[in-house]
């Protein structure tokens, strides 16, 4: 039989991650940014959370560690590492007008470098036996669960066992969806990237959209990375752990047809697809094992081609993704 009570709680702390990933991203290309170096943003995300827990943990005893601290510190390492990505970014592509493609694809390879690297050091500095780093202190703040969840039986499991961050990555996605479809100021960001050229000549700021929706939607990414290793691996840093969820966070935003709310069951019925191969027996037949870990993958294309079939704007990217803009050609 097929536990599904075992099999969704897993499926949604592996779609955290992703939802964060995806909502991030979303917010960024609406303003027009197509930032292919989510992966690596995520990856320095994590890492930089992981700095800040670690010289805390280090100066301050288990029993005489302060939650508020506890989780401060690694989130807004974070943050300001997911910012600093961001920036980067947007001087590039925005400031410089260089090929976004290629500077995405370059910041995945630079966080992904800087996190292994910096993940060694610590490693090498804790003097740990093994390649990889726990932060178990920390962990047990981030993964804390409601105390009534366990005697709710099944409901509980399902829907009350997990971290704050889990929680929170919902409430970012909605109010990511409220904000780019109610307000003014979504409004002026989705003009920004289906017509900059229109959107300046009315008097919006297109640089200045441009900055604050990709900064913001990098450190919303950068969360996604923290979530994983403080709460999904239980505070353990291992180099190349991540693996490509990164990009999948890209395929997601695809997958739900650039709405962050639908982001949340998609988020969580790719996690369960990801995983999916561990809950289905398949004995020694390994190339059945390979064939279940593409499922994310062949859903996302036969999406994209879906998508692409359809005439109705409201299913397409916007306008001017991937394209630099330049007010003098105006």
């Amino acid at each position: 039989m097929f536990d599904f009570t075992a099999f969704i709680p897993r499926a949604i702390m592996q779609g955290i991650p992703l939802l964060y990933g995806s909502t991030g991203e979303t917010i960024t290309e609406k303003s027009g940014n197509l930032n292919l170096g989510i992966a690596g943003i995520m990856y320095v995300g994590a890492i930089s959370g992981v700095i800040g827990s670690f010289l805390y943990e280090q100066h301050t005893a288990a029993a005489d560690m302060n939650a508020v601290l506890a989780i401060g510190i690694p989130m807004l390492s974070c943050l300001v590492g997911s910012l600093l990505m961001g920036l980067i970014y947007c001087f590039l592509t925005v400031t410089l007008r260089a090929n976004q493609n290629v500077t995405g694809l370059a910041l995945t390879t630079f966080g992904v470098g800087f996190g292994n690297f910096f993940g060694g050091s610590l490693i090498k500095l804790s003097g740990s036996d093994v390649p990889s780093i726990a932060l178990s202190a920390t962990h047990k703040y981030f993964a804390a669960k409601l105390p009534f969840a366990a005697k709710l039986g099944w409901f509980g499991k399902i829907f009350l066992n997990y971290g704050f961050l889990a929680y929170l990555a919902v409430i970012v996605a909605f109010v990511a969806a409220h904000v780019l479809n109610k307000t003014r100021t979504g409004l002026h960001l989705r003009a920004v990237g289906e017509n900059p050229q229109t959107a300046d000549a009315a008097g919006i700021n297109v640089q200045k959209y441009k900055y604050l929706a990709t900064c913001i939607g990098s450190m919303i990414a950068g969360l996604g990375g923290l979530y994983y290793v403080m709460d999904y691996a239980a505070g353990v840093w291992s180099n190349d752990a991540f693996g490509d969820r990164g990009w999948l966070a890209i395929a997601l935003v695809i997958f739900t047809l650039w709405k962050p709310n639908w982001g949340i069951l998609s988020s969580f019925l790719f996690g369960g697809l990801y995983i999916l191969y561990i809950f289905i027996p398949t004995g020694t037949n390994l190339a059945t094992k390979e064939l279940y870990k593409m499922l994310p993958y062949v859903v996302t294309i036969i999406v994209l081609v879906i998508t692409s079939m359809r005439n109705k704007r409201e299913n397409q990217p916007p306008a001017s993704l991937g394209l630099a803009y330049f007010r003098e050609e105006r």
